[in-house]
Formats: structure tokens, C-alpha cells, sequence
């Protein structure tokens, strides 16, 4: 199937495949079914240096912007795989790589962009506070040259694959603040030294194999040197990352979008029944080229919001954007696929129950749908805020 929208990145389109035939269905079914993390796969991205796309040149990286991470992002999900093992390096690294000291970038980008470290996970999110990201408890009270964090954070990815950590805290209690997003700071955590002096993991089953987790803080102490920025702006600093992250899942859940319409418009044309095969009936077809078509408009958006994101330009509203229609468009298309395909749908060998349950995910993650369109409605529209 060919997309109408060329967008000039053939050579990393044809090179991810390549790498990503070498990993086929079978490989990410096992993965799946023995809910393990596709450790062969990420070492081999890594390897061949996508993990480091962000990451500028003069630290060891590829120095290539957001839309080429997206792009990389999107075939590894078309190709059947899931960048959800690994896409927190990508949007982590902006926050560091915009917001870090010269000596942080330094420190870590060139061990990230060789493969020795890994900065997969980003704490942010709590139980009691959800999306409410200004009124998060976690504390991190400064004690000398060191900073002592207290609270508990929960959905939590990929920590157990991560030597370090984006944590979001508050430094300033939100009483003695002008707005509620001041007085939050960002630290970069040492996973393994946490979990040794005061960070506890407690791992969330879930209906997709997506490793996420609860943390537990108690008197966790960070070197004062592990402060990303200025104390106080680290909402500021988060958005860098929150916006890249939109961006690259908006990415991911076209590049589902494409597999679902790929397989069902194959299988509708080969499916005889009554005589004829299902993809004449227009029944079938029109949900297929429906699903199509939503696929490849929120694939423009997605393109609008990298290039503001790569341009330095306000991104937020196009990252939302192209979230909710890209999200919208691969669980349109995942039905459809499901559905089609009738009983073989939900046999584990065709891969699409593993693909459909993968994308379901993204109507609620990494931020709900209802939720832009109550940002759209406040910040695009003009709308009293509704929350």
C-alpha cells in the first residue's frame, strides 16, 4: 500500500524496515506471549544508531530532528513491531538534550548514543493527581548539595530496562508559589544507585505487554549536580518532552494505523465467502478506506507538529492534535481489521489481537482524548476552562 503523502525520508524508511525484517511477527508474538521486553530489538536499533537520533553529532548522535525519530518510530509499528519498548529514549532525550547543563550532556549523551546507558523512563505521572501534573506530592527538599525526594509516582515505563530516570518533583511547595506550575524541578535519576538508598519498583500487570510500574520514594537522596535546569522550571522544562512524546506516539499509532489497513486489505481481497471475496462488498470496504483515509490526515498533522518542534516554534497544540487523530485513526482501523478478519481476528497468529490491544492503549495514554479536546477548546477556541 502506498501512502499519498511523500515526505523525503526514503533512505531511514528503507533502512528500518531492513533492520525490522530481521525481527519478524513471529519474534514480537513471543515477546508477547512470554510478556518479556524485546531486549534483541532494542540492542540491535541501538546498534545501528536510531536510538541516538536525537541525540546532536558533536555528542556521539545522529543530530537529527523530530520528524526523523517520528518516522522511525512509525515504521518500527508498521512493521509489526512496538516502539513502546523503547520510544522514552527518544522523547526523554529532548528534555536533556534542550534543557541540560553542558556538563550533564556530556556526561551521559555520548554513553546513551553508544549503547552503555539508557534513558527510557520518566517519572512523572502520580495515583492521586493523574494528569494534574501541578498539583503532583512527590517533594525533593534540598539538604546541602544534595536533594531528598519523598512520594510516589505510578505508570511508570520501562524502568527496569533503564539505567536512568526524568524525575518531575516539587521543590517549592505549591503555597508559597505565584501560579501552580512554578516551583517544580527535574532531576536525572540513577535507576540502579535509587533503587538501593530509597526508590522501591512494584510492577503493574496489564492487559498489553508494556512493562509500567509504581515507585515508591523514601528519603531517596540525588546530588545536587542532577538538577536539570533551574530549580523551579521544571514544568517548563517537562512540556519539551510531554510535546516530542505526543508527537512520536501520534507517529507510532499511524504506523499501526498502516499495518491494520496493510493486513485487512489483503485479507478482504483473498477472503472468499459466497462466492466472492469480502472485500467487494461495500460493507468491508468502506470502513477500510474510511480508516484510510484518517490514517494519512493525521499523518500531515503529525508532520506539522515536528516541523514546529524542530523549528523552536509553540508545538502544543499541533502535538495534541496530531495525538488524538492519530490515536483515533489506528483503533478505527484496528476494528476494522479485527472485525474482518471475523474469528481469526482473535487468533494469536495472525497478530492482530496483539497489535489491537497495543493500540487501544493510546485513547488513554500517554494523555486521554478528552483531554486535548478540553485543551483545544480552552487554548485554541477560546472556551472557559472545564476543569
Amino acid at each position: 500500500m502506498q501512502t499519498t503523502a511523500g515526505d523525503g525520508h526514503d533512505e531511514i524508511r528503507d533502512a528500518v524496515r531492513a533492520l525490522c525484517r530481521e525481527f519478524p511477527d513471529e519474534y514480537h508474538r513471543g515477546v508477547d506471549e512470554a510478556r518479556a521486553y524485546p531486549e534483541a530489538f532494542v540492542d540491535a536499533l541501538t546498534n545501528a544508531g536510531w536510538m541516538a537520533a536525537l541525540i546532536p553529532e558533536e555528542y556521539g548522535g545522529a543530530g537529527l530532528g523530530l520528524a526523523e525519530a517520528s518516522v522511525i518510530m512509525e515504521e518500527i509499528n508498521r512493521a509489526g513491531g512496538n516502539s513502546g519498548a523503547c520510544h522514552g529514549q527518544m522523547y526523554n532525550m529532548t528534555t536533556l538534550v534542550r534543557h541540560g547543563s553542558e556538563e550533564q550532556r556530556r556526561r551521559y549523551l555520548p554513553a546513551i548514543a553508544r549503547g552503555e546507558l539508557r534513558l527510557q523512563s520518566m517519572g512523572v505521572t502520580e495515583p492521586t493527581t493523574g494528569s494534574d501534573t501541578t498539583r503532583l506530592r512527590t517533594t525533593a527538599e534540598r539538604r546541602g548539595d544534595r536533594y531528598v525526594v519523598n512520594g510516589q509516582k505510578v505508570w511508570i515505563s520501562r524502568i527496569q530496562h533503564s539505567d536512568l530516570m526524568i524525575l518531575l518533583a516539587r521543590t517549592t511547595p505549591v503555597d508559597r508559589v505565584a501560579k501552580r506550575s512554578e516551583g517544580l524541578s527535574i532531576f536525572l535519576v540513577d535507576v540502579k544507585q535509587a533503587q538501593a538508598n530509597g526508590m522501591t519498583v512494584r510492577p503493574i500487570l496489564n492487559m498489553v505487554n508494556h512493562e509500567t510500574n509504581e515507585l515508591f520514594f523514601d528519603n531517596l537522596e540525588i546530588p545536587a549536580e542532577n538538577l536539570i535546569g533551574e530549580e523551579g522550571q521544571g514544568f517548563r522544562y517537562i512540556l519539551t518532552g510531554l510535546n516530542a512524546e505526543r508527537t512520536l506516539i501520534a507517529a507510532e499509532c499511524i504506523g499501526d494505523g498502516y499495518w491494520f489497513v496493510d493486513r485487512i486489505a489483503r485479507y478482504a481481497a483473498e477472503r472468499h465467502v459466497f462466492g466472492r471475496p469480502i472485500g467487494q462488498n461495500q460493507g468491508v470496504q468502506f470502513p477500510i478506506a474510511e480508516a484510510f483515509v484518517e490514517v494519512e490526515a493525521a499523518n500531515l498533522m503529525r508532520f506539522e507538529a515536528c516541523r514546529r518542534y524542530d523549528a523552536g516554534l509553540p508545538c502544543g497544540t499541533q502535538a495534541n492534535m496530531a495525538k488524538y487523530l492519530a490515536a483515533k485513526a489506528s483503533w478505527e482501523a484496528a476494528n476494522a481489521c479485527l472485525q474482518f478478519h471475523g474469528g481469526f481476528g482473535f487468533a494469536c497468529e495472525y497478530d492482530v489481537e496483539r497489535k489491537f490491544r497495543e493500540t487501544r492503549l493510546y485513547q488513554v495514554a500517554p494523555v486521554s482524548t478528552n483531554l486535548i479536546l478540553s485543551y483545544v477548546a480552552e487554548h485554541v477556541l477560546g472556551l472557559p476552562r472545564s476543569y
